[in-house]
């Protein structure tokens, strides 16, 4: 599945054209490696997503064409959060 898309139906991002800016920005790795949305992902692979200045590190468990709300959040298993320093903190 496109990453564009994976990020769709989990929920992880709200809109897939968003979903695109961001991942094309550059601002998402899969497996540690910067991803474009066209890239395709499948279970076991590992995301981090950074969201101004927060990296969220995901993990896929599942991939569906759809999902439900309730059942988006059983797609992916959360690694962790890592707040990134700004310029004005120290």
């Amino acid at each position: 599945m496109r990453l564009d898309k994976f990020l769709k139906v989990s929920r992880l991002i709200k809109r897939r054209t968003l979903a695109k800016e961001v991942s094309d920005q550059g601002r998402i790795s899969v497996n540690g490696v910067p991803a474009k949305a066209s890239t395709n992902v499948k279970a076991g692979d590992e995301l981090a997503i950074r969201f101004g200045q927060k990296v969220v590190s995901v993990k896929i468990d599942r991939i569906q064409e759809t999902s439900r709300k309730d059942e988006a959040a059983e797609m992916y298993t959360m690694l962790g959060e890592e707040r990134i320093p700004g310029d004005d903190e120290e």
